[in-house]
């Protein structure tokens, strides 16, 4: 089989250009409020997703679900699923659920 040219690799999001990312759901307790969601999510956002240059697109109100990537390309590491699985852990929330890595374009 020939070998890819790198801009096609990059086109295709393959080899050094794949993209890991994971998936994050999780519910609040009914005893939460619309501001404590709110200041949840914005702590979530400042303190586990910015500074690991992750990107979170997802939403809910009291059942949310999303999807992490990594904000240029680049790979999400396990590193990243624990933080966010420690975060959400320590919440008043339930059913967390933390998926394994994958490719974010082909699987």
């Amino acid at each position: 089989m020939a070998t890819r040219s790198r801009r096609l690799r990059k086109k295709l999001r393959i080899d050094e250009f794949q993209e890991l990312g994971f998936d994050v759901n999780w519910t609040f307790n009914e005893s939460v409020t619309e501001a404590q969601i709110d200041s949840l999510v914005d702590a979530f956002i400042d303190t586990v997703i910015e500074p690991r240059n992750l990107g979170f697109h997802g939403g809910g109100h009291k059942e949310w679900e999303g999807i992490i990537a990594t904000q240029t390309i680049g790979k999400c590491t396990e590193d990243d699923r624990q933080a966010v699985k420690a975060f959400w852990d320590a919440q008043d929330v339930k059913d967390v659920e933390i998926s394994e890595l994958y490719d974010i374009w082909w699987s």
